[in-house]
């Protein structure tokens, strides 16, 4: 027998059983949520931290850090996928979305955060344990080990395609868009490079919280005094909240007095708002009101002119968040459930109308970076004939002389300037109006007469508005 054959074998590590971290199996939830369900993060996080503060598993900072980590990993899917497929032996299609999601956070916290890698990987390793299983583990573990072997700026140089064999592709990669996305907003941006990156940069970083003080019932004034709390940068009635700001926190917010609400939602409302007129200013139209803000906006401006609205939204559910948002208005208005391409109401019955029409949301990318994903070209096929009956039926609803707002959260030229020319061709009762001076003070919109905003030059969601007089 030889001496190494006579040696006592080391005992068996005892096996350890993983150690659930709270912070990072939430978001691993929140991944699985908006993959398996179509959910959306905006939608199924706050639940999800609610709960856990609610248990005692979370502080402020452990829900700042799951917000990241979902956000974070939404945001960057399209540039940590190319990554990890240089880093697996298999393609991805080919890798349990599971496994997938676990992967994905770990990218993001090695290559989008400042957690230290050995921290990083750890950490994912023992998730992966956790929800995964040992075995599935050990291939996490391979798989971000080479992730680790680089930072960001090193990986994309890699894997994206140079810029100057194939621009489009490479933003693709580096900004994490889908190639079809970045050539549908730079053919609406125009322009070289420099803007178009500054662009989809934007797309990526969080979004500040803004509030809405709704006239009549709020004031700047009382939400300014709030911690933390800045003056909006165009609208009069905005109030935004720095990094860590809870709107929840807030009274007026909790009453219903105040509202989350972007500023370029604001503007569009503002606009309708302060369009001029011939005529009498009695009765408004928001046709596609849920989930209520703009609408929310429009009442309480309406009551200060003793005029009335009707919000109108054709889901039921939704048209109940439209009646919640407009619940404690000082003046009259009325919420239905209604379809608005055939609507209830008799034509020419409003003096103002808006409609702000179902679309494919590329401007709201910040909010809502799932969306990028999720969107296909061939969705402008699906929204193009609403977009278009919306706009005739909100023609016939306003009077002679009235005025109709056309907004969209894209700028997709499909679902902005395509929808309004072909309606206004066969239109010869109306005329575009320049909305230009009713956004005073806001720089960069344009040779008009429409409006588009931008999330990198004004800081708000990129916003369409046409603002159309029916003259005939």
């Amino acid at each position: 027998m030889s001496e190494q054959s006579r040696r006592p074998r080391k005992p068996a590590k005892p096996y350890r059983r993983p150690q659930k971290d709270p912070v990072r199996f939430l978001a691993f939830e929140a991944l699985r949520a908006v993959d398996e369900r179509d959910a959306y993060a905006n939608l199924v996080l706050p639940p999800l931290l609610r709960k856990a503060r609610e248990q005692g598993d979370f502080d402020a900072r452990d829900a700042a850090l799951a917000t990241e980590l979902v956000y974070g990993t939404l945001r960057r899917q399209g540039t940590y996928d190319a990554v990890i497929a240089a880093c697996v032996d298999r393609p991805l299609r080919e890798v349990d979305p599971p496994v997938l999601d676990v992967l994905s956070l770990g990218a993001h916290q090695l290559l989008g955060t400042r957690i230290p890698t050995h921290a990083a990987v750890s950490a994912s390793v023992e998730l992966a344990r956790v929800v995964l299983g040992d075995g599935r583990a050990k291939f996490v573990n391979a798989v971000l080990r080479k992730v680790a072997q680089d930072d960001l700026d090193g990986w994309t140089e890699k894997v994206a395609p140079p810029y100057d064999e194939d621009p489009e592709a490479h933003l693709a990669v580096v900004h994490s868009h889908p190639r079809w996305v970045v050539s549908a907003l730079w053919d609406s941006l125009g322009g070289g490079r420099a803007g178009i990156e500054r662009l989809l940069a934007a797309d990526n970083e969080r979004p500040e919280v803004t509030l809405v003080a709704r006239p009549g019932r709020a004031t700047t004034e009382e939400l300014l005094r709030e911690d933390a709390a800045v003056p909006g940068r165009w609208s009069p009635y905005a109030v935004r909240l720095a990094e860590g700001g809870e709107p929840g926190a807030v009274e007026a917010v909790r009453e219903g007095r105040a509202g989350v609400q972007d500023e370029g939602s604001q503007l569009v409302a503002l606009a309708l708002a302060n369009a001029p007129l011939d005529g009498p200013d009695e009765k408004w139209l928001d046709g596609c009101a849920g989930p209520g803000g703009k609408a929310a906006l429009l009442a309480a401006l309406a009551a200060g002119r003793g005029a009335t609205l009707l919000a109108s939204e054709k889901q039921p559910h939704r048209a109940g968040l439209v009646a919640r948002a407009l619940h404690g208005n000082p003046g009259p208005y009325q919420v239905v459930a209604a379809d608005g391409t055939r609507p209830p109401w008799r034509p020419g019955s409003f003096d103002r109308v808006l409609v702000d029409v179902p679309c494919t949301g590329l401007g709201a990318l910040r909010r809502r970076p799932e969306a990028r994903w999720r969107r296909r070209p061939e969705d402008l096929d699906d929204f193009a004939p609403l977009q278009r009956g919306l706009l005739r039926t909100a023609l016939d609803s306003v009077r002679v002389g009235g005025v109709v707002g056309y907004a969209t959260c894209s700028p997709h030229l499909a679902e902005t300037r395509a929808v309004v020319s072909d309606v206004l061709k066969q239109r010869p009762d109306t005329e575009l109006i320049d909305a230009r001076p009713l956004l005073p003070g806001v720089p960069d919109l344009g040779e008009g007469p429409d409006v588009q905003l931008w999330p990198h030059v004004h800081g708000t969601d990129a916003m369409y508005l046409a603002l159309i007089r029916r003259t005939g």
